[in-house]
């Protein structure tokens, strides 16, 4: 795909992660349009963002089919479509066991997680097939295939994202529409109630996710790498 003047929306957009895929994108001509929950956050994020290139945000709950569909709906007016979607809006509620997590806590995970990413592909695959195509990221994690205790209900949310995916990718690839899953390890973010540091130094930094993404989206149209694993090269010694 030629990245250039092509339209990518960014879930969770404003920081770790998404903020450098956004910022990544920019940089080699895309448009962005990135969402979050909070209005400030949006803000700030586009006030770094914008001088990178063309972009523009709206406040979305991804919980919220009704949201999701309005922040598309608000890209399509203002850039006049989609043609690359990046499900990276999650929540991580880790450290609790199953008898210490809430219901609430245990659902907020799972329709973040899940639900939101099913909300956003199902009313941006029409629009990217108005444009002839279009590219599907979604952003996992090795908790997707590896289970931990204290973090069931992240465990269940990845595990069902990576197997949505797989489904996915095999119905709309004859659509010209391609799907693929990242699955990081550890990531210097605030992710999970973690902090950025030098001391965490070691772990994968946002920007080589968004390296991914770029990697991704240069390949040769007749190939399709399906689900991605990225690791620290260098983890700590336990």
């Amino acid at each position: 795909m030629n990245i250039e003047n092509k339209i990518a929306v960014v879930t969770g957009g404003t920081k770790g992660i998404g903020r450098a895929i956004a910022e990544g994108l920019l940089k080699a001509g895309a448009k962005i349009f990135i969402c979050a929950r909070d209005k400030v956050e949006i803000k700030c994020a586009l006030e770094h963002l914008s001088q990178f290139g063309q972009v523009d945000g709206e406040i979305c709950d991804v919980r919220s089919e009704e949201q999701v569909k309005m922040m598309l709906d608000e890209c399509q007016r203002i850039f006049g479509g989609v043609d690359v979607l990046i499900n990276n809006a999650g929540i991580g509620i880790i450290g609790k066991t199953v008898k210490e997590m809430s219901g609430d806590e245990f659902r907020q995970t799972i329709e973040t997680n899940l639900f939101g990413v099913f909300y956003a592909c199902h009313h941006a695959i029409p629009m990217m097939k108005q444009r002839g195509g279009g590219y599907i990221i979604n952003i996992s994690s090795l908790a997707g295939q590896n289970a931990h205790p204290r973090m069931a209900a992240y465990n269940a949310s990845k595990f069902g994202l990576n197997g949505f995916s797989e489904a996915m990718m095999q119905e709309v690839r004859e659509d010209n529409i391609k799907v693929s899953t990242i699955c990081p390890g550890s990531v210097n973010t605030y992710f999970g109630g973690d902090e950025p540091s030098e001391e965490q130094s070691w772990q994968l930094q946002p920007e080589d996710i968004a390296q991914t993404v770029l990697d991704l989206l240069k390949m040769n149209e007749r190939a399709l790498p399906s689900k991605i694993e990225i690791r620290p090269s260098r983890p700590l010694k336990k």
